[in-house]
């Protein structure tokens, strides 16, 4: 099963480039919302490291959603694409001054804070604007998740979040701060997480950290459980849609909010990820001694996730609906590492042919880079083909 493009459309414009099914990323927004606005108390921000490009950014802002930014150019093209203020949230473990000042002037929702150096500099920089700086604390609830090593990011070993011992001290502390307002608490465990208990954990460890702060008598307006939702990498065409309903519903279930508590996500991966292909022409086919390998124009420098976390694309053949056969599918870029799939099975490719690496909407055109002083692959839209 192959995915629908517009083929003879991709023959006018230089591969490789990005393309963006729009109609699925809107049904994928849609499914979000539906279940989202079963609880008015639930906010969803996207998370926009996944994915910046303008054209997205737009039709993610039209559909409602907030913004989850890790840095000063994150907050700066979400204002751009029309994001309000009041909508966007900053978070990343090392913000510069300058970032820290955007973030201020803006007048985003609020800061996620992960230390508490940090706090003191917001506290610095704010109170120069003579201006009242809201803060959420990202707290490290010390939770694994299944996915990827380099990804995982809620145990206590990695570089994110406050420790859980230290919470109230920081929290007690914003409290004596004459620019700083506490407004809630932050976390996130990783991405491409595809099993629910992981996010069941967090809500116990979430659950217990509340009751913990009650007994002190502190309240907390906003959880933000961060996102980590996955794809399904293995079938975009049957799984073109996250399981949004068994996300959602596991924090329904497990997660114990007060009331008038306000419950925030920050979902990337899940929101544009099946929405975006990397569409690569084959440059060679090349018989060796071994194996065979089809040589296309992209490569690392293009989608550098493959090489980074061993991660799969499938890939498909838009030209030949030839018997399959078996190739290493690899780039022209001068590491051994540039291989995108090894021994996989294609419908026959000869020179010329479209491929398509699926599944590429998230954490592919953002993570691209000049490297052998390439350029840029272009990002296109369905609307740009019609």
């Amino acid at each position: 099963m192959k995915g629908s493009f517009p083929i003879e459309k991709f023959n006018t414009v230089r591969t490789p480039f990005y393309y963006y099914d729009t109609e699925l990323l809107r049904k994928t927004l849609d499914t979000i919302k539906s279940e989202t606005g079963k609880n008015d108390n639930y906010h969803v921000h996207y998370a926009v490291k996944a994915n910046a490009n303008r054209k997205l950014l737009r039709i993610i802002c039209a559909a409602g959603f907030g913004a989850d930014c890790v840095s000063g150019g994150e907050i700066k093209a979400c204002l751009d694409a029309g994001f309000p203020a009041d909508k966007i949230v900053f978070a990343g473990v090392g913000k510069s001054d300058w970032e820290i000042n955007v973030g201020l002037d803006a007048g985003i929702a609020y800061f996620n804070v992960e230390s508490l150096p940090e706090l003191e500099v917001i506290n610095q920089l704010a109170g120069e604007k003579d201006k009242i700086a809201r803060v959420s604390f990202r707290i490290n609830p010390d939770v694994g998740a299944h996915t990827h090593a380099n990804i995982t990011t809620g145990l206590a070993e990695n570089k994110f979040g406050i420790a859980m011992a230290d919470m109230e001290k920081v929290i007690e502390i914003a409290a004596s701060l004459k620019h700083v307002e506490f407004v809630g608490l932050h976390f996130h465990i990783g991405s491409q997480i595809l099993e629910m208990g992981d996010f069941v954990a967090l809500c116990n460890r979430v659950n217990e950290l509340q009751d913990r702060l009650e007994r002190h008598h502190i309240t907390v307006k906003n959880i933000n459980v961060g996102g980590g939702l996955g794809i399904d990498y293995q079938h975009p065409n049957e799984v073109p849609v996250p399981h949004f309903a068994d996300y959602f519903q596991t924090y329904r279930k497990h997660l114990n909010l007060r009331p008038d508590q306000q419950l925030h996500f920050e979902l990337g991966r899940a929101v544009v990820g099946q929405c975006g292909s990397l569409i690569t022409r084959v440059l060679y086919v090349k018989q060796a001694t071994y194996k065979q390998f089809a040589i296309v124009d992209a490569g690392m420098t293009d989608l550098i996730r493959p090489a980074l976390y061993q991660a799969f694309h499938s890939i498909e053949n838009l030209s030949s609906d030839e018997r399959k056969e078996t190739y290493d599918v690899v780039g022209p870029i001068c590491e051994s590492s540039d291989v995108f799939v090894k021994a996989f099975d294609l419908n026959r490719c000869h020179r010329g042919d479209l491929l398509a690496l699926r599944s590429a909407g998230a954490y592919g055109e953002i993570m691209a880079s000049r490297y052998n002083c390439r350029e840029l692959p272009a990002g296109y839209t369905t609307e740009d083909f019609v």
